[in-house]
């Protein structure tokens, strides 16, 4: 640094200045030519190093460090050296860099010389910057022979928050692995000097050099993806749809969710879902999910691991999920992960983000039914809160009702809580809560209210850098009730409920890089409340209560993921469960070999609480398997089995509020799915597009079916009224998708039937005499077309398209006189379809400046939904008039929907 040298620069750039220093004094300059690329010098003179490096320094901030070797490190915003011992503060602001020797003085910006040291002892973290050319050593040497184990999190670099599915991947090896939900990772590697690969879509890629001399601890941050609009030439490694082992697993970007045009402009992750190949809805306006020719009970939806019984809003036109505060949505629709069960069809987990870590900050938006608000922020330094709400300003659109509807409300509101605490290296705790509750009155006549409570208490625990695992314990709440006051002698209340206590532990041992064994055990409590009809005020409703519910179930499970060789992946797994079906209860007996009807009831069997009278129990085997044939292709196989013991009543085909519970009890059996499916999968253009085509066949045994004329509502004897019948679904799914480039999004197209087969042999007239008939969400062809286009940093636009053939309904044929009046004569059920369905939507999202140094960030969203203002039908209904029956079609929405959404970020 003392040395003299000669310079001459005019206005030149960093690599000039290193080439004479290297040609006069033999000093190697080590730095990241992107930081320095708007640096011109301008030196002329004899002069020591040290003046002009801080000649330099006066016109441009940056740090530089000099080691006994003549290696110059310069760098900006940070000091690139590991200190171990130093106070805390000064930790975060050093880094790792390994051509610093032992000992060597390296300058800081207070002009201090601070002795460094550029070993990782095992255990302790590494604080990382984003210099891709340092070498982190980790642990110590005791043998350098075998292999060691690194653990750590990937973080986001300015919120602090875990990172989700980011793949880790040693470079020149077969050899990778991914994060969890939280950004934690295992990973286990022969001794030496590596390149570790991260990559996650929707953030930059990362490189780390490392030295592992023992086990222990990395820690990676990564940054968001800028998009270059010079160039849409991208090279990626996101390959995880070609090497997971998993089947039919759809992840929703929310970046992804928030460009996709919605109903009156709220991001909605349910709709997002409909357009993925494989899934559907009834009709508009729902969100209701059919997975693979599943009905709409058959999904668990889970949000931080809570079950939501109603995730929709506004007679199911919104989704119950605020976009702002999600984290990770992925739907699982084939190689269900043995920890989950209780539903047949798929799993849809939302996980909320755990909140800044590094500094108080805020988003919401404001739109034309409803606004919502988030602040997050740290408390302390290992702990970080997320608190959002959503409330809706409606009323004023219903005045654009007819005047029939003139007094009619509605309105609803969520809220979402978080705090995630890093109580030391080895366990955390994540605290999660939600509420939400809904309000609609049609013409000032019946009240409608429904709404959920969820709480859940997470504890993770990190046992060794080979085993870690997480234990939970919650509530889930879900109520529906209803009034009417219109005639006040008939004035009653109707109330529902459903209750559920779950406990959950889950490990996960990884004792090396070919196997990932998951176990664990899961148990839920159900309280159910059938229903209960009272009178209001002075009205004379005669009152009807029925019994509650009661019951455990809780099951067992272990799964290893196995890599057989680089080019066969295999997981293996089962799932056992186990139903207990507990009094008080009230059972009634039937006369044997008759149909189940209030006329052969002969006994009633009375149980005491506590007391378990019926048990279901078996096994849930899960098979996937994974062959490479290329390094962008793959073929796919998966087999799982599935069991349900609670099961949805209802008489229409889209997910309504009055929808009610039931538990399977000695008549009612649990319905068992099993599905098959094989997929092949290619990516194109260095893995920026990626296309599949899967196929299944899914038969399901005891599915839930009513009979003709059957009443479910506060049906004391419910049995009498439904049946058991048989179900098989089958199809093939093709998927386009672009991920990255000015324009992204996917094309897809399903093919697929659905049957329901009446054949309980206790019915003596079983629907369309026993043969198998659509199901109400049959819709043989999907097609679904995502479109997003960046113009500019600030400027984009979106588009959806949407085709499905009219679902099934069942329609009068004829009419005929008897008994002194004219009947009408129904067709068999679910013989004729309503006409078919197409929508576009469009959007266009304007962001505001980009400056980093401003109190808030804005943007705008602007578009039409069904802009071709086309009239789909969402269902048809006949009405007598004049001695003819007329068939008409009910529209929700007939007309093209503009709307404007506010959003801010601060």
């Amino acid at each position: 640094m003392e040395k003299q040298v000669t310079l001459h620069l005019s206005a030149d750039s960093i690599q000039a200045f290193a080439a004479q220093l290297q040609q006069q004094a033999h000093i190697t300059c080590y730095y990241i030519p992107e930081y320095f690329d708007t640096l011109k010098i301008t030196l002329n003179g004899t002069m020591k190093i040290k003046e002009a490096l801080d000649k330099i320094y006066a016109d441009f901030k940056f740090y530089y460090a000099c080691d006994d070797k003549d290696n110059l490190y310069l760098t900006k915003d940070q000091e690139l050296s590991t200190q171990l011992g130093l106070p805390a503060p000064l930790l975060k602001k050093l880094s790792t860099m390994h051509h610093v020797a032992h000992n060597a003085p390296v300058k800081t910006k207070n002009g201090k010389r601070i002795p460094i040291t550029t070993t990782v002892t095992p255990t302790k973290s590494v604080i990382l910057d984003y210099d891709e050319n340092k070498l982190f050593t980790i642990g110590s040497y005791q043998n350098s022979q075998g292999y060691a184990t690194i653990t750590g999190y990937v973080r986001h670099r300015n919120t602090g928050e875990g990172i989700g599915h980011a793949s880790i991947a040693i470079a020149d090896m077969q050899t990778k692995t991914m994060t969890d939900a939280y950004g934690y990772y295992t990973i286990t590697m022969p001794k030496g000097r590596h390149t570790l690969m991260i990559t996650c879509i929707g953030l930059a890629d990362a490189r780390r050099q490392i030295d592992i001399r023992g086990a222990g601890q990395l820690n990676i941050q990564l940054h968001d993806y800028v998009t270059s609009l010079k160039g849409v030439t991208i090279a990626s490694s996101k390959s995880h749809n070609i090497l997971d082992p998993e089947m039919g697993a759809s992840k929703i970007e929310i970046r992804t969710l928030k460009q996709v045009p919605a109903l009156m402009g709220e991001a909605d992750i349910l709709r997002v879902l409909q357009t993925l190949p494989g899934v559907t809805s009834a009709g508009e306006g729902s969100t209701g999910l059919n997975v693979r020719g599943g009905n709409v009970d058959q999904n668990l939806v889970l949000l931080d691991g809570a079950t939501i019984y109603n995730p929709s809003h506004f007679f199911g036109f919104f989704s119950g999920f605020n976009a702002d505060l999600v984290k990770d949505a992925e739907l699982y629709k084939s190689s269900i992960p043995v920890k989950y069960g209780s539903r047949l069809s798929s799993v849809l987990e939302v996980l909320t983000r755990e909140g800044n870590r590094n500094k108080f900050s805020g988003s919401g938006g404001i739109g034309p039914l409803s606004g919502h608000l988030s602040l997050e922020g740290p408390i302390g330094s290992k702990t970080s809160f997320l608190v959002g709400g959503r409330s809706t300003y409606s009323d004023w659109t219903l005045q654009l009702l007819p005047d029939q509807y003139k007094n009619s409300r509605a309105g609803f509101y969520d809220a979402n809580l978080k705090i995630t605490s890093d109580l030391n290296d080895h366990n955390s705790l994540f605290v999660a809560g939600y509420i939400s509750g809904d309000r609609f009155r049609l013409d000032g006549d019946t009240l409608y209210r429904y709404g959920n409570m969820n709480g859940i208490v997470k504890w993770k625990h990190i046992f060794n850098p080979h085993l870690y695992g997480s234990m939970d314990v919650g509530i889930d709440h879900y109520n529906f009730d209803m009034s009417s006051r219109n005639n006040k002698i008939n004035a009653y209340r109707f109330k529902f409920d459903v209750s559920q206590y779950h406990f959950n532990t889950n490990l996960i041992y990884t004792p090396n890089n070919a196997h990932k064994i998951e176990a664990g055990i899961s148990m839920v409590y159900y309280k159910l409340h059938p229903g209960s009809k009272l009178p209001l005020d002075s009205g004379i409703t005669t009152p009807i209560t029925l019994s509650p519910e009661q019951a455990v179930e809780s099951a067992l499970y272990i799964s290893d993921q196995y890599t057989v060789s680089p080019k066969l992946t295999v997981e293996v797994g089962l799932r056992y469960s186990l139903f207990n079906y507990l009094g008080p209860r009230d059972v009634y007996g039937y006369a044997p070999n008759l149909e189940r009807d209030v006329t052969t009831i002969i006994d009633t069997s009375h149980y005491a609480a506590g007391k378990l009278f019926k048990t279901y129990h078996g096994p849930e085997p899960r098979i996937a398997a994974r062959y490479s044939l290329s390094e962008n292709s793959s073929l796919k196989a998966a087999y799982n089995r599935t069991r349900q013991y609670i099961h949805m009543l209802s008489n229409t085909t889209v997910v309504t509020p009055t929808d009610i519970w039931k538990l399977s009890d000695p008549y009612i059996k649990p319905t068992v799915a099993d599905q098959v499916s094989l997929g092949i999968y290619h990516n194109f253009k260095d893995n920026v597009i990626e296309t599949s085509i899967e196929v299944y066949y899914k038969w399901i045994q005891h599915a839930l079916s009513y009979k003709n004329d059957a009443t479910l509502l506060l049906n004391p004897h419910i049995e009498t009224d439904v049946a058991n019948a048989d179900s098989k679904a089958y199809g093939v799914e093709f998927l386009v998708k672009k991920t990255a480039g000015k324009l992204n999004g996917w094309f897809s197209y399903t093919y697929s039937r659905v049957f329901l087969r009446m054949n309980d042999p206790l019915v003596s007239e079983p629907v369309n005499g026993g043969a198998y008939y659509p199901a109400e969400y049959d819709k043989p062809h999907v097609v679904n077309l995502i479109a997003n286009y960046r113009v500019s940093h600030r400027f984009s636009l979106s588009l959806t398209s949407i085709y499905t053939t009219g679902r099934p309904i069942t329609l009068p044929v004829a009419r005929y006189y008897m008994s002194g009046s004219y009947r009408v004569y129904y067709e068999d059920r679910n013989q004729y379809r309503i006409p078919d369905y197409f929508r576009t939507d469009f959007s266009i999202n304007i962001e505001g400046n980009h400056k980093i140094r401003k109190l808030a960030h804005s943007s705008w969203t602007l578009g039409v939904y069904n802009m071709f203002a086309r009239k789909n039908a969402y269902s048809v209904y006949f009405t007598s008039e004049e001695g003819k029956v007329n068939g008409y079609k009910l529209s929700i929405f007939g007309t093209a929907i503009p709307f404007v959404t506010y959003n801010f970020k601060f």
